[in-house]
């Protein structure tokens, strides 16, 4: 059988042959044009483990030129499935794939910006948890290099988003593992300057990812200053947004190191490093590695104080806070009799005016 031509360049050779296309003919093109189809590329959510008594969502985010399964995977151990459920029960663990591949040999390489990645994941994410009946649940990010970023700008696009769905995104999320992001852009950008001739056999380029890396690119900042902004109005509300970062210790072959320390950290948040280099730095073959322990303990921590906070959360309005004094316990409902419940003389706030909780002897003073 001899290959069948691109259906576009026949197409174009018919036109300049004859003027025109006999329109029986262009749908045969069209058909045959699907007879060999490619792989669909593995984007969206995938579930790696559920559990019904799950609590909490832990997604990861793959970076540049990666994928929802083989950026996590180490000589066939895809350890966020295989590993971490043994150490970490009670969280259902998601990948998140998306078409971040700069450069293609074979294919057109995606023209999404970095933006429209962004919306995905919060859109894909979104309807997930919606799916799974459960929205609100608590919600960590596991991110690898530009994966970081688009992690943070679907944070932000959440934050006080028209949808209302869509906030959800924003109200859940409790801790972010960035794992060699490049906060502050990376040597990769160098890529973007390149002519496409430059790159050996490539064929196709996103140029648009590439030139986001720069350091002094305008768009990197706006994110960094949004989600500083973030930062201070969570802290403002009471709310502690866990963050932890990793960075590389060792370069690539020729290339060298891809983020620096510099760029991979932020500052007032925990740092610390992964003993390999940019691509295995998130590819761990067993639980005795030692950045699989640093991570896991990050996430342990993390998953232990949900507990306190998912209860708080769930308190109903009118139940009292306790407030503590001594060995006294006071319940204020708000208006209307107040009283002590520890036993003793109960003390009625029915009246105007000054008010006193609990047993008072000797005189009393007042102005």
């Amino acid at each position: 059988m001899t290959q069948r031509q691109p259906f576009l360049s026949r197409i174009f050779r018919s036109r300049k042959q004859s003027g025109n296309i006999d329109r029986q003919d262009t749908s045969d093109e069209i058909a045959s044009s699907y007879e060999n189809p490619q792989p669909a590329f593995p984007d969206g959510i995938k579930v790696l483990h559920d559990c019904a008594d799950a609590t909490v969502d832990i997604c990861f985010v793959h970076g540049l030129t990666g994928d929802r399964d083989n950026t996590w995977t180490a000589e066939g151990q895809f350890w966020p499935k295989t590993l971490l459920p043994l150490k970490l029960p009670g969280a259902r663990i998601l990948s998140y794939g998306y078409d971040a591949y700069i450069a293609k040999a074979t294919s057109t390489a995606s023209a999404n910006r970095l933006i429209d990645h962004a919306t995905n994941l919060l859109t894909d994410l979104t309807n997930d948890r919606a799916l799974d009946n459960a929205p609100d649940r608590p919600l960590i990010f596991i991110a690898h290099s530009l994966g970081g970023l688009v992690c943070k700008e679907a944070i932000l696009m959440s934050r006080n988003n028209p949808e209302r769905h869509l906030r959800g995104i924003f109200g859940s999320v409790r801790g972010i593992i960035f794992m060699g992001t490049p906060h502050k852009g990376s040597w990769m950008a160098d890529w973007a300057k390149m002519p496409a001739s430059a790159l050996g056999l490539i064929k196709s380029t996103n140029k648009s990812l590439l030139q986001l890396l720069e350091t002094d690119n305008q768009l990197l900042e706006s994110i960094q200053v949004r989600f500083w902004s973030m930062i201070r109005e969570l802290r403002e509300d009471g709310r502690r947004l866990e963050v932890t970062c990793f960075f590389e210790e060792l370069p690539l072959p020729v290339i060298g190191t891809v983020v620096s320390k510099e760029s991979a950290t932020l500052e007032g948040y925990s740092a610390f490093s992964i003993h390999a280099n940019h691509g295995d730095m998130v590819r761990f073959r067993s639980v005795e590695d030692n950045g699989f322990k640093r991570l896991l303990g990050e996430l342990v921590r993390w998953k232990s104080q949900l507990g306190g906070a998912s209860a708080a959360a769930s308190r109903p309005a009118s139940t009292p806070m306790l407030l503590t004094s001594g060995s006294s316990y006071y319940n204020h409902f708000g208006s209307g009799s107040q009283f002590n419940a520890t036993g003793g003389t109960q003390n009625n706030n029915t009246g105007s005016g000054v008010q006193f909780l609990g047993s008072i002897s000797g005189p009393v003073h007042i102005g």
